[in-house]
């Protein structure tokens, strides 16, 4: 046994970081996939069933290879590769995600983001991750001399791996992720697996250029990485960072500044420089007050529930005097972007809270309530079902309106927006829905005993703002009685993920369908061509 090993502390170390590193990259795999993938269930089982498909082919590995050769120099070698590794994530990793993403776009019809995040994970984390997983087998060997203390001795290893595993849970969550990010997260638990590998061989004399090359390349990976964008073929980019829910993403040019929290899937808030018209859903969704009532009441309080960073307010209180808004909020630091590029009045009062969890909590009634809290394949099941659209109902007015948008338009029956409003259907008994046009948006507007149709067009007579009536009469015109089905989602089941991915599937083979029926004729040559 090695000197340094001798009263096996280190050897309950090495379980210790192995453990927490672990965990810290299985956390960070989730935030580097997010901005591409979602953060969605499904995403999650990828990372999650990759991980252990890595650690227990590490485990067998391991167990053989120290059975064959019960040399600690050997193990200590696979981690110190494993920290140089983690450390290139940051520098390699996004643009292996990005190759492998529109690989998939021309290899599958189906089921994208299963295949992609699953050959993402695949490449850039199974091997470090099945190098670490050598490690308890690995130790085993080396700590268990005498068949009467071998219980208490692997008892206390898995102890050290489970301590470090939880270390590892919550500080990527709670500290270094939100506080420096991703990319700065793999570099820090990269840098303790190879203080930890260091501490070994300089202790004994050995591989010290091993070592001293591994230094080198993790410290190239921190300049190189630690500050790359996850857009890195964007321009404009005036923010991004991290909070503990999103990545968070602000552009601006000319006209408008952008929020976006997937650098995929889309706009999530913005902010018209000179005022008017988005020409996006939050457009359409401003016939919401007109159904309320906006030219006959005096005054109306509206709840939005996803408040991002306020379009909808702000834009609503451009042209609506007597509406005073209220908004849910789940992430802070949009929160405060908010305030800093969307010029989001400080009379608007945000909530940090979870939407159903603040229904839950308040009994104020509203004559509006906006439910905006979906974006790309990131539906919040709780915030989906019939339960939720219940509370919904009881916290409007008599009179009160819920508008609803939904992002993935399909051009199929029984995706995820036909479920999303047979649920809806469920709770109320007027339910309008309308297409936005140039995009996948489709607005949802519900009440019970209004005659939504009938109360816009009287309200909308009032309306002197030339631009905004001529939109609201097309939207009138445009909207659609829905008729229900019986695909109603509780608590109980609300498969949103496999629902969502479906439609991320058609809205991505509208898009690129060209260009696979010209790589499928003439491969990548032609494809190149039809690009320039």
């Amino acid at each position: 046994m090695k000197n340094i090993l001798k009263n096996k502390v280190y050897l309950y170390l090495t379980e210790f970081f192995a453990g927490m590193s672990v965990m810290a990259v299985e956390l960070g795999a989730s935030r580097l996939l997010a901005p591409y993938f979602s953060s969605s269930q499904i995403v999650w089982t990828i990372i999650i069933g990759t991980i252990m498909i890595a650690m227990a082919l590490g485990n067998i590995y391991g167990g053989r290879a120290a059975d064959k050769n019960p040399d600690p120099d050997r193990l200590y070698l696979r981690i110190l590769v494993a920290s140089v590794w983690l450390a290139a994530i940051p520098v390699l990793g996004k643009y292996i995600i990005v190759g492998i993403s529109a690989l998939m776009i021309f290899a599958v019809n189906s089921n994208l983001l299963i295949w992609a995040s699953f050959f993402a994970c695949m490449v850039v984390f199974v091997f470090p991750l099945f190098l670490l997983g050598t490690v308890t087998p690995s130790l085993v060997k080396y700590t268990v001399d005498s068949l009467d203390r071998s219980g208490r001795t692997v008892g206390l290893l898995n102890a050290s791996n489970t301590i470090g595993s939880i270390i590892g849970t919550f500080v990527p969550t709670f500290v270094t992720i939100p506080s420096v990010g991703t990319s700065a997260t793999f570099l820090i638990f990269a840098g303790i697996l190879l203080i930890l590998c260091g501490v070994y061989f300089i202790s004994e004399k050995k591989r010290i250029l091993h070592v001293a090359v591994a230094a080198v390349l993790a410290v190239l990976c921190a300049i190189f990485g630690a500050t790359g964008s996850f857009a890195f073929w964007q321009d404009g980019i005036e923010y991004e960072g991290e909070s503990v829910y999103n990545y968070l993403q602000v552009t601006e040019d000319e006209d408008e500044v952008i929020l976006s929290t997937n650098v995929l899937f889309g706009v999530q808030s913005m902010l018209e420089k000179n005022g008017g018209l988005t020409g996006m859903y939050y457009d359409y969704a401003m016939a919401a007050p007109y159904m309320a009532g906006v030219s006959e009441k005096d005054s109306l309080d509206a709840l939005i529930l996803g408040m991002g960073t306020g379009t909808y307010a702000t834009q609503c209180s451009e042209y609506f005097d007597n509406i005073s808004f209220e908004g849910v909020e789940i992430d802070e630091k949009i929160i405060d972007l908010s305030r800093e590029y969307f010029e989001l009045p400080e009379s608007v009062n945000v909530e940090l809270y979870d939407g159903r969890a603040y229904l839950n909590a308040v009994d104020r009634k509203y004559d509006i309530i906006m439910v905006d809290a979906y974006k790309d394949i990131t539906i919040p099941f709780q915030m989906s079902t019939v339960e939720f659209f219940t509370l919904v109902r009881d916290h409007l007015n008599d009179g009160g309106v819920m508008v609803m948008n939904m992002n993935m338009k399909t051009g199929g029956d029984g995706g995820i927006n036909s479920y999303l409003s047979d649920t809806v259907s469920a709770v109320f008994d007027e339910v309008y829905t309308i297409e936005v046009g140039r995009s996948s948006n489709v607005e949802l507007f519900a009440a019970n005993g209004v005659g939504l149709t009938e109360r816009m067009a009287v309200n909308l007579e009032k309306e002197e703002d030339g631009e905004l009536k001529q939109l609201m009469e097309t939207v009138l015109a445009g909207l659609v009685p829905y008729e229900a089905g019986g695909r109603v989602m509780t608590d109980d089941r609300a498969p949103v993920e496999l629902l969502g991915m479906k439609a991320i599937d058609a809205l991505i083979n509208d898009e690129v369908g060209y260009y696979k029926a010209v790589f499928k004729k003439g491969g990548f040559s032609a494809l190149i061509r039809s690009l320039s």
